[in-house]
């Protein structure tokens, strides 16, 4: 039985009985998400995840590559984003765009994206489609076309990306890159993960070829394949296409750890094109499957997420500050499962100019504090256990099972570990109002958060406000 036939709504309504007490502690059990995971690796090194769900005649193919915007190399920002493109410019059996055509032609869709800790690409195809869409997968694992044509035509693109999205945008970067450059010290965690122009300007074609042979190998990487299809013949089409692909030596992971924060940072960013002034505030959460990372998800819930929130109750519902907020782990680039490694909590408001931002940021004290010095009642930490695994079973089915695949993929990338998906449920529901009472203490503090103002206004007006840009 599928995972999606599973899903009756009184889930997604009511907690399972007992939900924070010890006997949901220890045993969740039958309304717990069941996800199917068959998981082994090629001799290459290339890791294979396997989930059958057979409620609807497609599949879902994706390759998870553990290079991303975090640690690419020094003096090269946006270079993963820039690789990134240039998987799209032909290889060895395939032109310049025929990946797409190919997809495209059999029904499927198909993107590719950069985040913190990986490249990805993924096709969500009509099952028939599945042997095909693997070989094209590993014809560009094996060796891509890299021309110096290819390289300046993506290049530009890239640039012209950067200039759209970022600097002739209004609050381009807000938060996303804005905020992880001023919060964080380690130059992996804090450069700007778009990319210097110069920086891609000065991109060669050996840089690239390097690139590809070093980070694009079989051993660096991670294959899943979700959806409708035969699991001994998905593994015989696996060897057969990937299993000759040459492993290559990996170059030690650098140094991503971000140190303590010890005070409050406060920046101000003049945006020449924002027309009213925006807040971000980011807190350093803890590291990934510690008992407080689950109480901070929790945290995420019961501050961040939804019209029931505090945060959306003080500001918005009580005060009138701003008409709306976002909040989230890994914040407009993921969720709290998919990365690896030091991870900010971001809180972003647009408001009125009308309305100090320091009239924000008491409300949002105002909202927080009563977390810092009084456990929660145990009808709010089940409401937010709710909440959160609406929010899981939501991303695991969405866009057509990309949402269950991007999990398997970084549990496994990551933590070779991708059963970890059917373990999430039990980990948060171990979490007691004690344990959100002390995470809130220690990871809420303000010594352990970083404000940014965006105020509108000419470039000229940063130096004269002494601002930060």
């Amino acid at each position: 039985m599928s995972v999606i036939r599973r899903l009756a709504p009184v889930l997604l309504l009511a907690p399972w009985p007992g939900a924070g007490t010890a006997a949901a502690q220890a045993a969740p059990t039958a309304r717990s998400l069941s996800v199917p995971v068959t998981y082994y690796k090629l001799a290459n090194g290339l890791k294979v995840v396997l989930s059958q769900d057979t409620t609807t005649p497609t599949a879902v193919v994706t390759v998870y590559y553990n290079i991303g915007f975090r640690n690419e190399p020094r003096n090269r920002t946006g270079f993963a984003h820039l690789f990134e493109h240039m998987m799209f410019q032909g290889s060895g059996n395939l032109g310049k765009m025929e990946f797409i055509k190919l997809v495209e032609k059999s029904g499927g869709l198909l993107n590719g994206s950069t985040r913190f800790d990986f490249t990805n690409y993924y096709q969500v195809i009509p099952s028939n489609a599945l042997e095909t869409v693997l070989w094209a997968e590993a014809d560009r694992m094996r060796g891509l076309d890299i021309d110096s044509a290819n390289l300046k035509n993506q290049q530009d693109v890239v640039k012209n990306e950067v200039r759209v999205n970022v600097l002739n945008q209004p609050y381009g970067g807000f938060p996303w890159i804005d905020l992880p450059m001023r919060a964080n010290t380690n130059w992996y965690n804090a450069h700007n993960f778009y990319g210097d122009l110069e920086h891609l300007d000065a991109a060669t074609l050996e840089d690239v070829r390097s690139f590809f042979r070093t980070y694009y190998a079989p051993n660096n990487a991670v294959l899943v394949v979700t959806g409708d299809f035969d699991a001994a013949q998905a593994r015989g089409w696996i060897e057969k296409y990937f299993g000759p692909l040459p492993a290559s030596p990996q170059p030690p992971p650098p140094d991503i750890s971000e140190p303590k924060q010890t005070s409050e940072k406060r920046f101000t960013k003049t945006d020449p094109l924002a027309q009213r002034p925006a807040l971000g505030i980011a807190y350093h959460v803890p590291d990934r499957y510690t008992p407080e990372w689950y109480a901070f998800g929790l945290i995420n819930q019961i501050l961040g997420q939804g019209r029931d929130s505090r945060l959306y109750d003080e500001l918005v519902r009580k005060r009138g500050l701003t008409g709306g907020i976002g909040a989230g782990i890994n914040y407009g680039l993921g969720s709290q499962y998919d990365y690896n490694g030091p991870m900010l909590w971001i809180v972003s408001a647009f408001h009125d100019s009308s309305k100090p931002a320091d009239s924000l940021i008491a409300a949002f004290d105002a909202a927080v504090e009563p977390l810092r010095t009084t456990p929660v009642d145990q009808a709010t930490l089940d409401r937010a256990l709710v909440k959160l695994r609406s929010s899981l079973y939501s991303q695991v089915e969405t866009f057509g099972g990309f949402g269950r695949a991007n999990l398997l993929a970084s549990f496994a990338l990551f933590d070779d570990d991708p059963e970890r998906i059917n373990r999430l449920e039990a980990e948060f529901a171990r979490v007691t109002p004690e344990l959100v009472m002390r995470t809130a203490q220690e990871y809420l503090a303000p010594a352990n958060r970083t404000i940014l103002t965006v105020v509108p206004g000419k470039p000229a007006d940063a130096a004269a406000q002494g601002a930060t840009p």
